[in-house]
């Protein structure tokens, strides 16, 4: 009996280890947006300065991704997970010292920390629940959903609850990283004495395979996606008439139903042979929310409601393909961390472009056609991506 309770004790605490290290993926992201004005008017940045601090982190994905399966193979997957989680706490921290030059220093850091985890928790699932890869990246999905709302929501009260403002509020969160390395640890030293033979096989990235460069693309186009309407929605609901605050509502309601969706598709998939449909008319759905809003923007509403469901079922998607396509724990870290580096570097370009185009053009009618445009290619991608395929290095 006590043998059959350490082993219940011993899942419990992987899969809470599991699921706060997915918690601590977007919160000193997402904490930051509401407290820009705050930061720029402290700082005396100017807005592309606070812009970056936005920006920058997507970059430091594209470059990190690459190098974390080469980092997972030296350390191992556990090991490195432990290191991301100290660098991300540090990274924090250093972020919200009054010191100049800390602010970019910490972004860098934290950054690097959070690409780590990206790339490793699809070959951590491939690893650990190969027969409840879509159940698990369901839970973990909404898990971040769930964690990055929360912190988007409180940034503002925390900042003018505590002392020390804003950057309290933003260091804070390393109070959560620290919890995580509390539970994750102990698993750490677990492997350790089991004497788990280091995984010496050269990784090398998928770059010749075609469902690859497939499951790539769907990735891109899933975070520029979400990035510029988080980056712009409000703007383009404020501009039809919405006030700031219901904007900001309906904001937090379109990344909710992300969540809903994350836990509602996992049942759907377990009934097909393979994710293409539901890829498909995940992002027409999407694409639908977006010419809503360009030719009926008095139902905003509605608009925002559609384009939630597809964009949180094309983001969940996307994230599950670096684990269901890949044929063993290693590959999904090699196709992990070529998915991630790509889909990032395209993530930083799209609010970017959406910006211009409104500069362009005076108004949001082109920039909502042009992110409808990319809805459209991105079902297509779906009905590639989504095929019962596997990427083996």
């Amino acid at each position: 009996m006590r043998t059959a309770n350490e082993a219940t004790a011993r899942s419990v605490l992987m899969i809470a280890g599991f699921l706060l290290i997915a918690a601590n993926l977007r919160a000193a992201l997402t904490s930051v947006g509401p407290l820009a004005e705050t930061i720029r008017g402290d700082l005396g940045l100017t807005s592309g300065e606070v812009g970056f601090i936005g920006t920058l982190p997507l970059l430091i994905f594209a470059a990190v991704s690459p190098q974390v399966p080469r980092l997972a193979r030296r350390l191992g997957t556990d090991q490195a997970l432990w290191l991301a989680l100290v660098v991300l706490a540090v990274g924090i921290v250093l972020r919200s010292v009054p010191v100049a030059g800390m602010l970019w220093v910490g972004t860098v850091l934290l950054g690097a920390a959070i690409a780590v985890g990206n790339v490793l928790l699809p070959s951590l699932i491939k690893r650990d629940f190969p027969d409840r890869v879509s159940a698990v990246t369901g839970v973990y999905t909404a898990v971040i959903g769930i964690v990055a709302s929360t912190a988007a929501g409180v940034a503002v009260p925390l900042a003018g609850a505590l002392p020390g403002g804003w950057r309290t509020s933003l260091g804070c969160w390393a109070g959560l990283v620290l919890v995580a390395l509390a539970v994750w640890t102990p698993r750490l030293t677990r492997r350790r004495r089991a004497a788990v033979p280091a995984d010496t096989a050269k990784v090398s990235t998928p770059w010749r395979s075609l469902l690859a460069w497939e499951c790539a693309a769907f990735m891109a186009l899933s975070a520029t996606g979400f990035y510029t309407v988080l980056a712009w929605y409000p703007s383009v609901l404020h501009s039809n008439g919405t006030s700031e605050t219901t904007a900001g509502w309906l904001l937090f309601a379109y990344q909710i139903i992300g969540v809903v969706m994350s836990l509602v598709l996992p049942v759907v998939l377990s009934r097909l042979p393979d994710q293409r449909a539901v890829a498909a008319v995940s992002a027409v759905l999407a694409m639908l929310g977006h010419l809503g809003l360009l030719f009926a923007p008095g139902l905003a509403v509605v608009w925002v409601l559609v384009a939630g469901v597809g964009a949180g079922s094309v983001f969940f998607l996307a994230l599950a393909f670096l684990s269901l396509r890949a044929a063993d724990p290693r590959s999904a870290a090699a196709l992990s961390g070529m998915g991630q580096s790509i889909g990032y570097l395209v993530a930083a370009v799209g609010p970017t472009l959406f910006g211009v185009l409104h500069d362009a053009t005076g108004g949001w009618r082109v920039p909502l056609a042009v992110l409808a445009g990319v809805a459209g290619m991105h079902a297509l991608t779906g009905l590639r991506a989504g095929r019962d395929a596997h990427v083996k290095v």
